[in-house]
């Protein structure tokens, strides 16, 4: 066992160190067919009234003009060497300005994680054992509604009803305008994150409950579930003991695979709430040219994704031995 899991941590290792390289450099190649000008978004509003001269001393400063090659093997020596950078837009260091919005996403996607999970799981569950009837037949339309509900056109649609018409909601931001960090409460940071949540966990319901419900339909008509029907088990025993135990582990594998969903939708949900978290940080640095905070931004997004991928391996390790033992690939 142990022999197996240290080979599993070296495999998974060399795959997140290539994912990284090959992540860095399509990213780097994309940003410069870009015909987004980092020096003219650097320089704004102001263009008209900035000269050749200062552009090219603008360009020189953050290294703009050495050719492309020569920029990638810097930041990628520097990188190597924890260094990821001073932001354009901000001008402070990429890991400062990720690590600050990290902290404002990490809760909001936590969030939408568990409540798209647990919401998807549960009415798929229903679904299933109560295929064909009305239930069945309404939360496949709900879900189908919801797959094809852009996410942004959703967030506006709840923003409008529930902070704007009911006023129950804040319009945006993560914390209230106006008020000292130390003199927010959690009460207030939950208030915030109330609509960009729910957005962000509507999106993710729909897959989970759909694919569960199909996978459970194929459990119950197996042949083991009615050999056990023959020997007298039904009802919400049999549910449990043979369906449930047989669909954690897909269900377990969507639902951490939905990372990078989660992430690609937090960058929506925070554009339409003005959630000050990684997503509204990857479209300003895509807008403004900030070359330093946008490759930051995709790699750690890289690391996300690869994070949940490699922790719905280790879970169905642990749940089915068979994995585990190498049996099952």
């Amino acid at each position: 066992m142990l022999r197996n899991l240290c080979a599993f941590a070296g495999w998974k290792a060399i795959r997140l160190v290539l994912l990284l390289a090959a992540v860095s450099v399509i990213s780097f190649m994309l940003i410069e067919w870009s015909p987004i000008d980092p020096v003219q978004a650097y320089i704004g509003a102001d263009m008209l009234r900035v000269g050749p001269e200062q552009r090219e001393a603008i360009a020189a400063y953050w290294g703009l003009d050495r050719p492309p090659a020569e920029r990638f093997f810097k930041w990628a020596a520097a990188l190597l060497q924890g260094d990821m950078g001073t932001s354009m837009i901000y001008r402070q260091p990429v890991s400062q300005v990720i690590a600050e919005r990290f902290a404002a996403s990490a809760l909001l996607m936590a969030a939408a994680w568990l409540l798209s999970g647990l919401v998807g799981f549960a009415a798929g569950v229903i679904a299933a054992a109560r295929r064909g009837r009305l239930i069945d037949r309404a939360v496949q339309w709900i879900c189908y509604t919801l797959a094809s509900t852009p996410p942004f056109w959703l967030g506006l649609l709840l923003l409008m009803t529930f902070a704007v018409w009911l006023g129950w909601f804040p319009v945006g931001l993560s914390v209230p305008a106006g008020v000292l960090a130390d003199q927010v409460t959690l009460a207030d940071r939950i208030r915030h994150m109330a609509l960009p949540a729910l957005t962000l966990s509507v999106a993710g319901i729909a897959p989970v409950a759909l694919h569960t419900r199909q996978k459970l339909i194929d459990v119950l008509s197996s042949d083991y579930v009615l050999f056990a029907k023959a020997r007298g088990e039904k009802g919400a025993g049999l549910l449990l003991r043979h369906g449930l135990r047989n669909i954690a582990i897909p269900a377990v594998t969507l639902q951490f695979a939905s990372f990078s969903e989660l992430f690609g939708g937090a960058v929506l949900a925070e554009q339409v709430f003005s959630y000050p978290g990684l997503g509204q940080a990857t479209v300003e640095a895509g807008l403004r040219g900030d070359v330093p905070l946008l490759l930051g931004l995709v790699l750690c997004s890289a690391v996300f994704v690869f994070a949940g991928n490699t922790m719905a391996d280790l879970i169905g390790r642990m749940i089915d031995p068979r994995i585990r033992e190498g049996k099952v690939l």
